[in-house]
């Protein structure tokens, strides 16, 4: 969950200020009593539709009275250069044709209803924009890809459960002088390689394919309304929660934001590097409100549709951002299915993270798996199963995480195992397993069966879930920290003031194990394999890259940590009892092994597959001599990385001693 709230901004910057111009001549619409009443255009060409001969656009705006086209030179100031009336036409919709080449002029609508004139918008289905987005931009998509782009491929998936996720934001990845990154804060910063620290230290694309996760998750990178283009190098920072133009990458990372080819090209550049270093994109996307209200694009040209309302008629307020749109309204459904689709085919996205996405209704989320499946069934969609306030949706068609069990093949952030390993989220100073929080065994196991159903978990005890939410294990998140709320090195030092950093490493390193050892899909908080800080600050949305940066200086400093991060992602590639893939199989496999308060450990039984393996974790502040299961086990996992000469350390039986704060990992001798 994110609690921004939206910068003072001047609307000038974004918004096209109103023409003067008279209204074309009024077109009274049908008499619609509810939303509902809304015509559905069915159609596939909303937006526009270009040809060198002509250009055709289509604007979905049933309750205008008029509606005008207004051609530019420019993307921001002048006045028009041609004046077009669009004509009412099917299903609520208005359209003009233009004839003669437009490519690279820049457009937007305004529309009449009633007697209220509205601001000049480009429309929701926009696919390029200038400075600001204030402007569409017509442009050639068939041009604007970058040289090899028609051989980019998805880097090679099996299953979901293999997935390791690595949550970076676009900037704070280049942003530090010490990032040896030549675009920093672009898109293009992600393509460089090659790049370096002063002393070495590789950064960049090369330190993110280094670690072995699978796929990076940017945050927003969609057109988002925060920062301002118009200023080169805009030191303004935000984490692009506030929407703008949902199917136009952002300008503030592009070269040139006046010209929407660059952001497009850029864009496609960033994902085509990431593919060819074996990485996977992964888009967040913040359907679930927009950064403005009344002036948004949606409300200027269907004012009230896309959004609910409450009982009195205002916006309602489930994002905590002023509004939450309305994706059970046919229109708005529509709209989110065809942007993913879109970037899913336009920009070869491989997956999605949806923002509140209890915000959504169950049938739009099971929608949208449907139609990507269509592109390709191996793009994964994750997302959060809260919202920030009350909804006038219904409960029971909320995606919430409680009703994952509802939803096909979409995977939801699990807060009990964060919580349960490093304390609540919402109290800064409470403690979890990690740090000294007795009875919290059953949230761990719980999150190391992937929030699935299993015989040996005790429901009732688990912090936040009373019963399995995951049908499998793909569908679980399990995390201990994200962009929100504090990073994980800075919560402990918060939680336990008067730990030594040698011990906070050995809780850091414990919380790690248990997210990149358990069933289901890991999720990794960029930087965390370098104790990653923000100095306390909680909600850093628009703090200044000082303190969102990735300190690349710190990979140095804490090497030892990202050698055992790497080695841990290694462990949880080489052994398939790590993601087993199935609930069938985790329940008849996995059994969780009797121990002393503040330890969790478990057997995998052995498959033609996988070896049967033995994890001890101990979160006590003294070692812990703990049984095993009958037979000898080789160590192959310590709290210092993988164990590469198993002679040295001797095969056991019997009983281990796991030492304070530690863990084990044991693989069962052959005979």
């Amino acid at each position: 969950m994110h609690y921004p709230t939206l910068a003072a901004l001047t609307l000038g910057l974004f918004l096209q200020a109103c023409q003067q111009s008279p209204a074309p001549p009024p077109t009274p619409p049908p008499n619609y009593v509810t939303y509902q009443d809304y015509p559905e255009y069915t159609g596939t060409d909303l937006g526009l539709q270009y040809d060198p001969a002509q250009s055709h656009f289509r604007v979905w705006a049933p309750s205008a009275t008029s509606l005008t086209l207004r051609i530019y030179e420019k993307d921001l100031g002048g006045t028009p250069s041609n004046t077009v009336a669009m004509n009412r036409s099917e299903e609520g919709t208005w359209v003009a044709t233009l004839v003669g080449d437009q490519k690279g002029k820049y457009y937007t609508f305004q529309a009449w209803v009633g007697n209220d004139t509205l601001r000049e918008v480009p429309d929701p289905y926009a696919i390029a924009v200038g400075t600001n987005g204030a402007r569409a931009q017509v442009i050639d998509l068939s041009e604007v890809s970058p040289a090899g782009w028609e051989k980019d491929q998805r880097p090679a998936l099996a299953d979901f459960s293999d997935i390791i996720l690595y949550e970076l934001h676009v900037r704070d990845l280049s942003a530090h002088p010490q990032s040896g990154i030549q675009h920093r804060g672009k898109f293009l910063g992600l393509t460089e390689t090659g790049t370096a620290t002063p002393n070495g230290q590789s950064t960049g694309l090369d330190h993110i394919r280094s670690l072995g996760v699978t796929h990076v998750h940017l945050l927003p990178a969609f057109d988002f309304r925060s920062v301002d283009e118009s200023i080169p190098n805009n030191p303004a920072y935000n984490w692009g929660y506030d929407p703008q133009n949902y199917n136009v990458p952002e300008g503030s990372y592009a070269t040139d934001p006046a010209n929407g080819e660059v952001r497009i090209r850029e864009f496609k550049s960033m994902v085509m590097a990431l593919h060819g270093a074996g990485l996977r994109v992964v888009m967040d996307v913040v359907y679930n409100h927009t950064g403005d209200t009344e002036n948004s694009l949606f409300n200027q040209l269907v004012p009230g549709y896309y959004y609910r309302q409450d009982d009195a008629g205002n916006f309602s307020n489930a994002s905590g951002c002023g509004n939450e749109t309305a994706s059970e309204r046919a229109m708005m459904r529509k709209y989110m299915i065809e942007s993913v689709v879109h970037w899913a085919k336009e920009y070869h996205i491989d997956g999605f993270r949806f923002d509140l996405m209890a915000i959504h209704d169950i049938a739009t989320m099971n929608a949208i798996r449907k139609a990507l499946d269509a592109v390709d069934p191996s793009i994964f969609i994750y997302g959060e199963g809260w919202m920030a306030g009350g909804s006038p949706l219904p409960a029971i068609e909320q995606a919430t995480k409680a009703q994952t069990l509802q939803l096909d093949g979409i995977a939801a952030f699990s807060d009990d195992l964060r919580d349960g390993l490093k304390g609540s989220v919402f109290d800064h100073h409470d403690r979890g397993f990690i740090s000294g929080k007795e009875n919290l065994e059953a949230s761990i196991q719980f999150g190391v069966v992937g929030a699935t159903n299993h015989p040996d978990i005790d429901y009732p005890a688990v912090n936040y879930s009373n019963s399995a939410w995951a049908v499998e294990p793909q569908q679980c998140i399990n995390y201990v920290s994200c962009h929100d709320n504090h990073t994980l090195w800075d919560k402990l030092a918060i939680s336990l003031p008067e730990a030594s950093e040698e011990e906070r490493l050995k809780r850091h390193r414990l919380a790690l194990a248990l997210v990149l050892t358990s069933q289901g899909v890991p999720f990794l908080h960029a930087g965390v394999e370098m104790a990653r800080s923000k100095n306390g600050v909680e909600n850093s949305y628009q703090s200044p890259d000082s303190i969102n940066q990735i300190d690349w200086s710190k990979k140095s400093k804490y090497a030892d940590l990202v050698v055992f991060v790497q080695d841990l992602i290694e462990l949880r590639k080489s052994q398939p009892a790590l993601r087993l893939g199935s609930t069938q199989r985790i329940s008849e496999l996995l059994r969780f092994l009797n121990g002393p308060q503040q330890t969790v450990g478990y057997q995998v039984q052995a498959t033609a597959q996988s070896d049967a393996l033995v994890l001890w974790f101990n979160g006590n502040t003294e070692a812990k001599t703990l049984e095993l299961p009958k037979g000898k086990w080789n160590y192959i996992f310590q709290n210092n990385g993988l164990v590469i000469d198993r002679k040295a350390q001797g095969p056991a039986s019997g009983t281990i001693s796991v030492p304070a704060l530690e863990f084990v990992v044991l693989k069962k001798a052959v005979n």
